[in-house]
């Protein structure tokens, strides 16, 4: 395969209202989408999420990683494979967020060239639709209680609740009482919590009935603290990167699962990797339409295991967009069907780029 062409066009996807965690507040999600063609003029897409409220890069970093590094990295020979493709990237000094959106765009065009869905390419041998949680902000009591309700009459049977301000406590009660005893509960702090915090906190809610906590603290080892010190469940998310991350974390006992994004971990096929080593699902960076498509197409191939094995993944945030570059309507869940289409098998909406696109 031959790439004749790569573009990064800067979008941003407005929120249907203010997105809020412990790290801030987003009214719209910038992001990359990038455009590969092929030598005969087939295209395939991908986006690139940057992770700047996590402490990674911001938008120009990303950019500058795939206009002045994976494009003379992959123009003008031939390449072999994904794996290839990464490598040649990585060699260049691109970062996590610019090789997921390569890993993702040549999975589609590649799936497009061969007429396979990215699911088969990625090693699965069959699919399933994906069964996902539902996503609340940090809001106040009231509405989160009245989003949890929505939640539960759309058919969601998870809920995740982002916690880590002083309000942590009113609200997953709030929650619990509008979603009722039925509903599995899981909190997610974004690493905002002292190990104090964390303690006092997953304490005083553990009688709620919480499935399991997302990235207590922000040090990998002051989640071992807190999943020895609580019966609660730990679950990394920033501080699991990389392969390296999850085999050693794992190990030293700092959690019982891992949640990946691809934006964080470099793409589908680095999630299939971290998932083969250690207990993991998958979430959302809040990605565009085609970021959501890709990780349905990589649930498929990853394995499931041990405390993992039963769990949602938190992918259903399409809802949480006014707007998208494609028909996102069959991506909102509780659950996601995936496709037998070529590559991603989702229609990406050039008009809705341009409408997006920022100046």
């Amino acid at each position: 395969m031959r790439v004749a062409a790569l573009e990064a066009i800067p979008v941003g996807l407005p929120f249907a209202r203010p997105y809020v965690t412990a790290t801030g507040r987003l009214d719209r999600r910038e992001m990359l989408i990038v455009r590969i063609a092929a030598a005969d003029g087939t295209v395939g897409w991908g986006d690139a999420v940057p992770m700047s409220l996590r402490g990674g890069p911001g938008l120009d970093v990303v950019r500058d990683d795939l206009e002045r590094r994976c494009l003379p990295a992959l123009t003008g020979t031939a390449i072999s494979s994904n794996a290839e493709a990464i490598s040649r990237c990585r060699s260049a000094g691109a970062g996590a967020q610019a090789l997921s959106a390569i890993d993702i765009a040549l999975l589609d065009l590649r799936g497009r060239l061969e007429g396979r869905p990215a699911w088969r390419l990625l090693g699965a041998t069959a699919a399933a639709d994906v069964r996902c949680n539902a996503t609340l902000g940090a809001d106040e009591p009231g509405p989160a209680a009245a989003a949890a309700a929505a939640a539960m009459r759309s058919g969601f049977g998870t809920i995740k609740v982002k916690v880590g301000d002083a309000e942590d406590v009113e609200r997953v009660r709030a929650v619990r009482a509008a979603a009722g005893p039925g509903m599995r509960l899981r909190v997610d702090a974004n690493g905002a919590w002292t190990l104090e915090e964390a303690l006092a906190r997953l304490a005083t809610i553990e009688p709620l009935g919480i499935e399991l906590t997302e990235q207590p603290c922000a040090a990998a080892a002051e989640l071992g603290a807190v999943r020895k010190a609580s019966p609660i469940p730990v679950v990394a998310d920033e501080s699991v990167t990389d392969l390296d991350d999850a085999v050693g974390g794992y190990a030293r006992g700092h959690f019982d699962a891992a949640t990946l994004k691809l934006a964080k971990v470099g793409g589908p096929n680095a999630a299939v990797a971290i998932a083969a080593t250690v207990p993991a699902y998958l979430s959302s960076a809040l990605d565009s339409a085609i970021g959501i498509a890709a990780a349905v197409h990589t649930v498929q191939a990853m394995k499931r295991r041990d405390f993992a094995a039963g769990l949602a993944h938190g992918l259903a945030t399409s809802a949480l967009f006014a707007d998208n570059v494609a028909d996102d309507g069959a991506l909102s869940g509780p659950e996601i069907a995936v496709t037998d289409r070529p590559g991603l098998g989702i229609d990406v909406d050039e008009s809705a780029i341009g409408r997006l696109r920022l100046r």
